[in-house]
């Protein structure tokens, strides 16, 4: 037969659409085409295809050979269709059944002695592999990963091993998941010393996935509290997992079990930040996906880098829009900044020398449409020397993690998600309020001039508030303890 017919499958952001390999095999002289948009890397595969034919001991076939990739619409790049380019050439010259291709398929690049190297994204490939009730054949290196998925997936470390299989000859081992090895424990919550207030305010932001800002003279704690914040978040579910690993694999990155917890420097860009590239890859929002992207010095990153923070945390997704494709990632993340309250930080001291120009242009890098989306706005102050001496330490993360595990699940029962997440109807069913709180709450947001949007924000932390101490109904004291989480806004509203 010089025809056949194979299956292999793109890279998409975390999709990975379905690349029907067609092969065909023609008389006249010879020559080696690929069509269907591939990218210079794809067309390379044509070197790297022969070469691995022969050095296996193939017979490459001295004959017209067509590649169509289909379909020819959707951008292609990388080696990932080496190992389905040469299966399609060896079924088309009649050296492997044909018949049998139907129930694979098959990812990997291939090296010119005929070995597999390993490629990036071969979860989502197994993934969407598993719904088509198809076998998918990755690399030696890419199994462990791709056996997160619940699909048949074999690995092979050579195209001989993978043809063996093809003939019934030798079967191909199963990929199997192996345990992820922790980067690093979790710094714990009890190395903190005093600021009742701000771990107050970490454990409520944990407990209701709420975005979080600490604001403060420098070297009271704030980077200190934000990398606690992972250690008392509830670990990820199986279905989390999967999303995060999903990520991490279309990044190259080895996943992990740990909530992904991530610090870019200040001098990152945009594109660092959401993600993009001439080749789509995801940025830090999307490598948070799930767990906590921390922005230390939060004023020194570049405005616009900051202002296309605002659509993700309201979607939970960044969709990169490029000439011939859009990429979605997921962005699901929590926010944790952490500012100075003027340019040296040290503002209300007799050392600050800080003019109250600077001090507006340094705040107004952060847009009121911004702050508007973080929850929670909350002060960091100094501590003497006497305070840190006679301070004990505080509660362990563990303990912790305990009530805010427990919050969520009253959270999820109740509504299927957490606090932050809720709009529309569902805030208004699962937030009610009795006659007393609405009145504390329009007084305070006449007064305060806050947003509908601080409003709502307003009322998701009370809700949260309400969970951790076991609540059905949300009281004037949460009211009142959510809208002291607002300081920034009524500084500047004052300052206004």
């Amino acid at each position: 037969m010089s025809l056949s017919v194979t299956y292999s499958r793109a890279q998409l952001g975390v999709s990975a659409p379905l690349v029907t390999v067609e092969t065909h095999l023609a008389n006249g002289l010879p020559a080696f085409h690929i069509v269907g948009l591939p990218e210079a890397a794809v067309r390379e595969s044509r070197d790297r295809v022969r070469s691995a034919l022969i050095n296996s001991h193939f017979d490459f076939p001295q004959r017209r050979i067509t590649v169509n990739l289909a379909p020819a619409d959707l951008p292609k790049e990388g080696g990932r269709y080496d190992l389905a380019i040469a299966i399609g050439i060896l079924s088309a010259s009649g050296q492997v059944p044909t018949e049998i291709l139907e129930h694979y398929e098959f990812i990997g690049e291939l090296a010119l002695t005929g070995a597999l190297r390993e490629v990036s994204g071969s979860l989502p490939a197994a993934v969407a592999c598993t719904n088509e009730d198809r076998k998918l054949v990755v690399p030696t290196e890419n199994g462990a990963e791709a056996a997160l998925a619940t699909g048949e997936v074999r690995i092979a470390s050579s195209l001989l091993q993978v043809c063996a299989e093809l003939h019934g000859r030798e079967s191909m081992p199963k990929a199997v998941a192996e345990p992820v090895a922790e980067e690093h424990l979790c710094a714990d919550l009890a190395d903190v010393r005093g600021q009742l207030k701000a771990r107050r305010a970490l454990e409520v932001a944990a407990a209701g996935g709420h975005n979080l800002l600490f604001y403060g003279p420098p070297g009271t704690g704030k980077t200190m509290l934000a990398s606690r914040l992972p250690g008392i978040l509830p670990p990820l579910t199986t279905e989390e997992s999967l999303e995060v690993a999903s990520v991490y694999s279309s990044a190259g990155l080895p996943h992990q079990s740990l909530r992904p917890f991530r610090a870019p420097h200040h001098s990152a860009s945009p594109t660092a930040l959401v993600g993009g590239g001439s080749t789509p890859r995801p940025g830090e929002i999307s490598l948070a996906h799930r767990g906590v992207l921390f922005l230390d010095e939060m004023p020194e990153f570049p405005r616009h880098a900051l202002e296309i923070l605002r659509e993700p945390l309201e979607n939970g997704e960044v969709r990169i829009s490029r000439a011939r494709a859009q990429v979605t990632y997921p962005a699901h993340f929590q926010l944790v900044g952490a500012m100075n309250p003027c340019p040296c930080g040290y503002l209300g001291e007799p050392r600050c020398r800080c003019t109250p120009d600077q001090i507006d242009r340094y705040r107004n890098k952060l847009s009121g449409p911004l702050l508007d989306r973080i929850d929670m706005q909350v002060e960091v102050g100094t501590m003497n020397a006497v305070q840190l001496q006679d301070s004990a330490p505080g509660e362990t993360s563990d303990a912790v993690r305990e009530r805010v595990c427990a919050a969520r699940q009253q959270q999820i029962q109740r509504q299927g998600k957490t606090n932050n997440l809720l709009k529309g109807t569902e805030l208004e069913k699962c937030c009610a309020l009795g006659e007393k709180e609405k009145h504390l709450l329009r007084q305070s947001v006449e007064k305060l001039g806050l947003s509908a949007r601080s409003y709502h924000r307003i009322l998701k932390v009370a809700r949260t508030l309400a969970d951790l101490a076991n609540l059905e109904s949300i009281s004037t004291a949460q009211i009142a303890e959510a809208l002291a989480y607002r300081n920034l806004d009524r500084r500047q509203t004052a300052k206004a």
